[in-house]
């Protein structure tokens, strides 16, 4: 198999000062890497960022050539969780104003959550507050040994709110209650076993060999497919056992086969060839 990100990147992002701050970029196979990029704030959030942020997600949503999405932190850290200027700012805002700038934040995670392409979490150094919360949000995440998570809010008085829809999908309501009311931190070897890291590798070094990876086995799987398999975890997570539940999950099985990927998907593997989707 071609490697898949062997292609240089080039950056994608607009020339809006945003792209300062993070910054995206795409192979011509279709693996994308957004990186937040401000290393000497260990890429802490602020407003901007989050803007940013929230900007080439959008992108991505309508970018049909890209299959994969990694997202990591510039400079040795994922993201230290909330910029101190920032907070210092917001605690001037009026409630209203207070409400908006925590809308932006959640906007932009459920962004990053509902991307079609699948998305994976690069982590190394700290992963803290929101940072732990993009973390969660993506549908997979690597973490080098040494990287470090907290949901440190309740230390300045606050609580876990934005980011608490996707910490309790990941890691289930009990462990979020200890971790957002202790505000402990945690190394990458017990995320992992909460379910907020899938993988741990020895050092951020071999972040890039997990990209590799994960880009070509991505690259194996059909695009929409893979959009629609991760909708559909969405639409039966806690419904019952029933009868309708069952007919929705036959008719989604039967619309796909006779789907364009469907019928090229089950013709290549009679005919012992690649489907078209893949490298």
């Amino acid at each position: 198999m071609t490697n898949p990100i062997a292609d240089p990147l080039v950056e994608v992002a607009d020339t809006d000062v945003l792209s300062d701050l993070v910054v995206l970029d795409a192979s011509p196979s279709g693996v994308a890497v957004v990186t937040i990029n401000r290393p000497d704030r260990k890429n802490a959030f602020n407003a901007e960022v989050i803007a940013a942020l929230a900007q080439h997600f959008e992108t991505l949503r309508d970018a049909d050539g890209v299959r994969i999405v990694f997202l990591r932190g510039a400079g040795g850290a994922f993201s230290a969780g909330a910029d101190l200027e920032w907070m210092k700012s917001a605690a001037t805002f009026t409630k209203d104003e207070n409400r908006e700038d925590a809308m932006a934040l959640a906007d932009m995670l459920l962004a990053l959550r509902e991307l079609p392409q699948f998305t994976v979490a690069l982590v190394e150094g700290p992963a803290f507050g929101g940072g732990a919360g993009l973390v969660a949000a993506c549908d997979y995440a690597v973490a080098a040994a040494d990287a470090k998570f907290a949901f440190s809010e309740v230390k300045l008085g606050l609580v876990a709110a934005t980011i608490s829809p996707h910490v309790v999908a990941a890691i289930g309501p009990r462990r979020a209650k200890s971790l957002f009311a202790t505000g402990r931190m945690f190394d990458a070897a017990f995320a992992e076993k909460i379910g907020l890291v899938d993988e741990v590798v020895a050092a951020a070094a071999d972040l890039d060999d997990a990209m590799e990876r994960l880009a070509e086995e991505i690259m194996a799987c059909a695009p929409g497919a893979v959009a629609r398999s991760k909708t559909l975890v969405d639409d039966v997570t806690g419904l019952p056992m029933d009868e309708e539940l069952l007919d929705m999950t036959a008719r989604l099985i039967a619309d796909q086969r006779l789907s364009d990927e469907g019928r090229e998907g089950v013709t290549a593997f009679l005919e012992k060839r690649k489907p078209g989707w893949a490298l």
